[in-house]
């Protein structure tokens, strides 16, 4: 068994990568533990391909509809690219996952409302502080017009969370991070609820945090950033509640 690589890389002579053949329980589960191992240790690598479907079948002594299986389970997280003709690609970025584990698994927990909270707490002022020595021209550009697309939105009462959410969004994408992307992501879709109901009930509230907080991001001001987020997580208040969870938590913006 051996890995493919596009014309231009290096081939991988090692063969043994996926070990001996595996017990019958749970056997597609077992070679996607198999290949994330191969990751780690480097043995497979961005625009690696993956052994043949036969070769997978002959040298684990697994079922082909296994194989199809846990290769149906890597596309759908974005980890391969099924290329017709040429094999199954490891992707040298992380594809949109068409099944977020993540966002899945952090949706089932949010009854916890207070962790989500404080989740956020933790984590909006270091990618901001990321986005910071990060964003480009281009990015300061993307927030301001996130700003002035709220604000028009707001004269015209049309304002919605979509219209917070963009601000948020807008400094999340200038970390060109993609795993601090990805956890972003998924954290405004569980906040996007909560953010519907500020965009209600404090739309000038939200503007004056936003502004607040982009005025120390173009100042470079470490300090003043983490000065304006708390000033945001404090200025409002609003029921993020989920399916058996009934507390009132203070929820940033």
């Amino acid at each position: 068994m051996s890995f493919k690589r596009q014309p231009e890389m290096n081939s991988i002579s090692n063969t043994t990568s996926f070990g001996d053949s595996m017990e019958r329980s749970s056997v597609a589960l077992q070679l996607l533990e198999r290949i994330k191992s191969a990751l780690i240790r480097g043995d497979l690598k961005p625009g690696d391909y993956l052994p043949s479907e036969t070769e997978l079948t002959h040298t684990l002594g697994i079922g082909k509809s296994s194989v199809r299986e846990a290769i149906k389970m890597l596309q759908a997280i974005g980890i391969v690219e099924v290329k017709r003709g040429q094999g199954t690609m490891i992707r040298r970025e992380p594809g949109t996952p068409l099944v977020d584990p993540m966002a899945f698994g952090m949706i089932l927990a949010r009854g916890m409302t207070r962790d989500v909270l404080e989740f956020r707490l933790m984590f909006e002022p270091a990618y901001t502080l990321q986005a910071m020595h990060t964003a480009t021209a281009e990015d300061h550009q993307r927030i301001q017009q996130s700003i002035d697309a709220m604000e028009e939105a707001i004269r015209e009462g049309a304002q919605t969370s979509k219209h917070d959410i963009a601000f948020h969004r807008a400094i999340l994408h200038s970390t060109h991070n993609p795993m601090t992307i990805r956890v972003g992501e998924t954290l405004l879709q569980l906040i996007e609820a909560a953010l519907e109901t500020s965009m209600r009930s404090l739309p000038e509230t939200a503007l004056k945090d936003h502004k607040a907080i982009y005025a120390a991001f173009k100042a470079g001001d470490t300090a003043g950033i983490h000065t304006a987020i708390a000033v945001s997580s404090e200025s409002w208040e609003t029921n993020l509640t989920y399916e058996g969870d009934s507390e009132l938590s203070a929820a940033p913006r």
